[in-house]
């Protein structure tokens, strides 16, 4: 049954389990983990790579095309590890998540806020991703702009839920990324508000690809 189910996760979900037995009866439950965190980690790379190519960080590598394929494939890649979280947290029989749980934010009986987030999180991650495949085709530049600038929403929600979700973020394996990356994106992006617009040509046909999602001359 489905509220037995939630039940169940909630009085596990603060206790060990040294028994491989019970590591290999919740695989499903940490296969979901690991590939969440794995897709917010690309997410945050992906953003902090947008970022050193706009602030002039790399000035001296900014105009050299892959730099800005990688900054693509990273938020690609997110989306692959996405895909496995959400098929893991289907599969999981502690918390009998359905769809409509992983994919309408509320609608999760377990911890439904922490949820949400994840949710508001991955339809942002498809927004900011089939608008910039279609941004020559069918989108424009205003709204591949507006969206690709919720890049940051994106990473906030799916931060809060990585937090809120989970049970192991007082763990040093979690947090020491976590407050790394969370850092570096605060960082940076305080850099580019506020500091000034580089003046090495190179670095500024970057900036613009990065903003526009030109693909540069080769």
């Amino acid at each position: 049954m489905r509220g037995s189910g939630h039940r169940r996760r909630a009085d596990l979900s603060g206790r060990s389990h040294p028994g491989f037995p019970e590591v290999t009866d919740q695989l499903s439950w940490y296969v979901a983990r690991a590939a969440g965190l794995t897709s917010w980690l690309l997410v945050a790379a992906s953003i902090l790579w947008g970022l050193f190519l706009s602030t002039g960080v790399l000035r001296s590598r900014a105009g050299r095309p892959w730099m800005l394929d990688l900054h693509r494939f990273l938020g690609g890649l997110s989306v692959s590890f996405v895909a496995v979280h959400l098929v893991a947290l289907a599969a999981d029989t502690y918390v009998a998540f359905g769809w409509r749980e992983l994919l309408v934010p509320m609608a999760s009986e377990w911890r439904p806020g922490a949820v949400a987030w994840g949710v508001v999180a991955f339809w942002l991650l498809v927004a900011v991703q089939v608008t910039s495949m279609l941004r020559r085709r069918l989108v424009s530049e205003r709204i591949w702009r507006a969206v690709h600038g919720s890049s940051f929403i994106l990473f906030g929600a799916g931060t809060v839920h990585a937090i809120e979700a989970g049970s192991d973020v007082t763990s040093p394996i979690v947090a020491l990324p976590l407050g790394i990356a969370t850092l570096g994106v605060l960082g940076l992006t305080w850099w580019r508000v506020l500091a000034p617009v580089p003046e090495n040509p190179a670095t500024l046909r970057a900036a613009a690809r990065v903003t526009t999602g030109s693909a540069p001359n080769t």
